[in-house]
């Protein structure tokens, strides 16, 4: 393995070299249009003020037909095991009906349990193994064995210290637990205790709460913000109370569940355009302005737009600069979540909204969590008065969940306090630049090294394409094995054909972690044979031939 140093100096310049050779030949994609393309007279690239990247990286065709061929090879013996269950030549582990329930409808779909006994099982022992330290960049793993199968588990009782952390969403570090940073936490958790036991709108408004939100809003340079003590609940439980019957909701096809869900409460209509294609966003706002509703006609109560900053599985930043135009052209409303990019991304780790160089105005609701870059819990809703103000009346968060618990909110408030620089140091700033070198590092290595790698160069969430059903397995226990900790993701929480493992970069990691990964990676790519790129043209083309966009001044 070459020096560090001689990788970033020695190599940099003809890494830039064949990143021009590249964007030539649609690899990549840079500020999302054809260098040069006009539209109406001004070219889409001056909505961006900085290079934009991302990779979508198409694998051979060999490796789709060996990935369905692997996942027809399971259902076969899937199959075949089923019918050796049900004659009882294998023990049946799965649950069954209870006799009086023979003539009832299955509770679940048969396809899911299917896949579940014959497809999951297999490779069960990757998910939910159990830490038992801080998830830092390094944590301490419970060992445990299974004797059937990963049926089940049992534990050994040896802890496996000092596994390198590449699966926490642990962007900036804070997830810690250093007596002195913490101190400011435990004074609250002594004074306060650690639930409220009320909502917000009964006794769990607390002067913490008070304070954090006017920290929030400060930190985002709006009017107001509103918390609440659970970040999937932010999302799923604020979306219906801002639309509903009559209203069009425009989705990203890749977003979160949580805003999935809070889509679907709402009642509204929901349409979905493909990710982070501004051609398809705007044929459906046009639609929507054109046709209204359908069968009566009449015009939609209003349009919002549901995105992410970052997207969490493919490691892709949001076309702000673009949807904020369409938006503004089509009267349309922007709802912003911002769960993976809030303190990650941006020069003072202000979300994508900095990162882009754009006002907070230009979007209508801000949404973030703070069980990321924060190590803590929750969510938040920011932007104009009269929308917080509305939804502290009308959440569902507000008025039935339990208010966010004292030592969390301090938690965030010492956090945020240290990347504003409150906290009379410099510290906060010098983690979120640590972030941005470390992910650039990590990522341009992976490149160098043949594996295929989806997203944003500035992303520190970093999908690694594994593609075959066999190889998920593999790749996670080898990497423990070399104590490295890691998160796989396969079907049906991504496409059949896209299996994962994504590593989240974090500013706690040191460059001999990154490199101690690196190794082991590049050693396994070969072992797994898993460096398939072939520079082939991006699997998710963007066709900008009919989109007109601009920024009204």
């Amino acid at each position: 393995m070459a020096n560090p140093s001689a990788v970033c100096n020695g190599h940099l310049h003809h890494h830039h070299q064949k990143q021009n050779n590249l964007l030539k030949s649609g690899i990549y994609k840079k500020n999302g249009i054809t260098k040069g393309m006009k539209k109406n007279g001004i070219s889409n690239g001056t909505l961006y003020k900085k290079t934009f990247i991302e990779h979508f990286e198409q694998a051979p065709m060999y490796v789709a037909v060996l990935t369905f061929l692997g996942f027809g090879v399971g259902t076969i013996f899937g199959y075949l095991r089923d019918f050796m269950r049900a004659w009882g030549l294998e023990k049946r582990n799965i649950a069954a009906e209870r006799e009086q329930q023979k003539d009832f409808v299955p509770l679940y779909q048969d396809f899911e349990n299917f896949y579940t006994r014959n497809l999951y099982m297999r490779i069960r022992d990757n998910w939910n193994r159990p830490i038992c330290s801080v998830p830092g960049p390094q944590f301490d793993l419970m060992e445990r064995v299974t004797d059937d199968y990963n049926w089940t588990f049992r534990f050994t009782g040896r802890t496996i210290k000092n596994v390198i952390n590449m699966g926490s969403y642990n962007y900036l570090g804070f997830a810690e637990t250093d007596v002195n940073a913490l101190k400011t936490v435990t004074i609250e958790l002594q004074k306060y205790g650690t639930g409220v036991c009320s909502t917000r709108q009964e006794m769990g408004t607390l002067d913490k709460h008070v304070e954090l939100e006017k920290l929030v809003a400060k930190f985002l340079g709006v009017e107001d913000a509103m918390v609440f003590g659970m970040g999937f609940a932010t999302n799923s439980m604020n979306i219906p109370a801002l639309v509903g019957k009559g209203c069009l909701i425009l989705s990203d096809e890749l977003n979160h569940t949580s805003l999935v869900l809070g889509a679907r409460l709402s009642g509204a209509t929901i349409r979905i355009f493909k990710h982070n294609n501004m051609q398809s966003l705007e044929q459906l706002l046009r639609d929507a302005i054109i046709y209204g509703q359908p069968r009566s006609r009449r015009a939609w109560r209003k349009i919002i737009i549901l995105v992410e900053g970052i997207y969490s599985m493919e490691g892709s930043i949001v076309r702000l600069p673009e949807i904020v135009s369409l938006k503004t052209k089509y009267k349309a409303y922007l709802y912003l979540d911002e769960a993976h990019s809030i303190g990650a991304v941006g020069a003072t780790g202000r979300g994508v909204v900095e990162y882009f160089g754009m006002s907070p105005d230009d979007v209508d609701v801000l949404m973030g969590t703070f069980t990321k870059s924060f190590g803590a819990a929750g969510g938040y809703i920011a932007g104009k008065k009269d929308l917080v103000d509305f939804l502290r009346t009308h959440s569902h968060s507000a008025v039935y969940a339990t208010s966010m618990c004292p030592p969390v909110a301090e938690q965030i408030i010492r956090a945020m306090k240290c990347l504003m620089g409150l906290d009379g140091t410099t510290q906060g700033l010098q983690r979120v630049r640590q972030l941005g070198k470390n992910t650039r590092y990590f990522r341009r290595r992976l490149h160098e090294m043949g594996f295929i790698i989806y997203g944003n160069d500035d992303s520190p969430v970093v999908p690694l394409l594994l593609y075959m059903p066999g190889k998920i397995g593999a790749f996670a226990r080898r990497m423990l094995e070399k104590n490295i900790g890691v998160v796989v993701v396969g079907f049906p929480a991504t496409p059949i054909t896209e299996s994962r493992a994504r590593f989240c970069v974090s500013a706690a990691h040191t460059r001999e972690m990154l490199d101690t990964v690196l190794n082991a990676l590049d050693e396994l790519g070969d072992f797994l044979h898993l460096k398939y790129s072939r520079y082939s043209k991006s699997s998710h083309p963007e066709l900008y031939e009919e989109t007109r966009l601009e920024l009204e001044d």
